[in-house]
């Protein structure tokens, strides 16, 4: 496909989950399976934006007239889900975690920000819109491609969870209602479906770095596509990136013959898993957004801005570089890349080895605390131990014994040792001291300090010398 000859542009929008409480309620932010303590019934409304004038994409929702059913729980909903109280303020640590994302993301902080109502009346929301807040903008990611640029990041309330749907009503349950959203918007400044595959793989890599929900529906990716005397199209739902190429492919070609009949609208399209798209409704304007009454503005101090900084994690890709400089294979680095905060801990302990370290982070089994690795790597600091020693004391502790007795029993005492070396001398004088050593070995079978051995055996010899 010539994209160049298409004049193809896309932009991305990325809405991910954050993984604290609910962004102005302090209610916990996690999906529920058991069934809901209560329902309520409510039919929301058209209201004009702050221009004075009715959205397109509310009109037609309107149109719909359909009856909202709410299912929810006594115990992790609040009044503030039911619209029923106003919002508290801001929660803190979604504001911190949206921050880290914008700073990641070479973004520009607003100073201050005026929180807004952006008119939804899908039944989505109770109070029939979605509260939102610019947090962050002019921004950039490296690519191969070049630099792409980030327009804005938002920080925003999530929808209520679509249970069941019919003509005349949806019912939505209300624990995903209010969960800390952070919305990424690039400019359409991709010019191949690769790129906006690339594009979006590395916005996730960034995600993944900051504290975020994982797993299906956590992340939400909308593409924004237009060609050549088309007017652009937002393609709602991507969950999987691999059928980012397919989904625009097949997006272009209804493009081109929407062109040959005549047709060039832009509307809201929703990704089906084939890779062909469904009208949702019209392409939404400004006239749906008007101004937060409830809440003051949102003031974000150069202080906590760079209070932020000092917290920033690294991304995958520094990270696998970091440990390959530590000498790890390709193996290992995948296998602690998973406990990637114990092996940090442990290197603090013991830093001669890293191997070793990342070998112990993959052999961690139940009863094993990282305290109790890190006093096996003390023990071997100490000389009490050898690293030849460390699986069989790990093996001993996750079948049940206690750190103690693993290592008490891993190891002989030094005087019986020096007695059983001098014996098996005078039984078998004139041996090397490596041989003395094989046997001793043979005869303990683990259950040695093997340069402790060898001094011994040294200092004996050389006595008798």
């Amino acid at each position: 496909m010539d994209y160049a000859k298409l004049n193809f542009k896309a932009g991305l929008e990325i809405h991910q989950q954050l993984d604290t409480n609910k962004l102005f309620s302090r209610t916990p932010s996690y999906l529920r399976k058991d069934k809901p303590d209560y329902k309520i019934f409510r039919r929301l409304h058209k209201i004009a934006g702050e221009t004075g004038e009715i959205d397109s994409a509310v009109e037609h929702e309107a149109s719909l007239n359909k009856e909202f059913i709410y299912e929810g729980y006594s115990d992790t909903i609040s009044l503030v889900e039911l619209d029923e109280s106003p919002p508290n303020l801001i929660d803190e640590h979604a504001l911190e975690e949206a921050i880290k994302i914008a700073l990641l993301l070479n973004c520009e902080i607003y100073p201050f920000s005026q929180i807004m109502r952006k008119t939804v009346i899908d039944g989505s929301n109770t109070s029939g819109f979605q509260r939102t807040v610019l947090i962050a903008h002019s921004g950039w990611i490296e690519t191969e491609f070049g630099k792409i640029p980030i327009e804005s990041i938002a920080l925003e309330e999530d929808s209520a969870r679509l249970i069941s749907k019919t003509k005349a009503s949806s019912t939505y349950r209300l624990d995903r209602l209010g969960i800390p959203l952070v919305e990424i918007t690039t400019l359409p400044a991709m010019t191949t479906s690769e790129q906006v595959k690339f594009c979006a793989l590395k916005i996730g890599e960034i995600l993944r770095a900051t504290k975020v929900k994982r797993g299906i529906g956590t992340i939400r990716q909308d593409v924004n596509i237009s060609i050549k005397n088309h007017e652009r199209v937002e393609i709602k739902g991507f969950q999987d990136p691999k059928m980012f190429t397919k989904t625009i492919e097949i997006e272009i070609e209804r493009q081109l013959a929407n062109l040959k009949k005549g047709f060039k609208e832009g509307n809201v399209r929703v990704a089906l898993p084939d890779g062909k798209t469904k009208f949702l409704r019209p392409m939404p304007g400004k006239a749906r957004m008007y101004p937060e009454t409830d809440l003051p503005l949102l003031k974000i101090s150069r202080e906590k801005i760079n209070a932020v900084k000092k917290k920033l994690p690294k991304l995958k890709t520094e990270l696998l570089s970091d440990l390959k400089k530590k000498g790890l294979s390709d193996e290992l680095i995948k296998l602690v890349l998973n406990n990637l905060d114990e092996f940090n801990t442990l290197m603090q302990v013991y830093n001669k080895d890293a191997n070793l370290i990342a070998k112990m982070t993959t052999l961690w089994r139940k009863n094993q605390t990282e305290r109790v690795l890190e006093q096996i790597l003390e023990a071997l600091n100490e000389k009490k131990i050898e690293k030849s020693e460390i699986k069989k004391i790990m093996d001993k502790i996750s079948r049940g014994e206690t750190l103690e007795e693993a290592l008490k029993e891993e190891k002989t005492n030094d005087n019986e040792l020096e007695e059983e070396i001098s014996k098996i001398i005078k039984e078998k004088p004139g041996l090397r001291d490596k041989a003395y050593m094989g046997i001793l070995m043979k005869k303990y079978k683990g259950k040695l300090n093997p340069k402790k051995a060898m001094e011994i055996i040294s200092s004996i010899l050389s006595k008798k010398d």
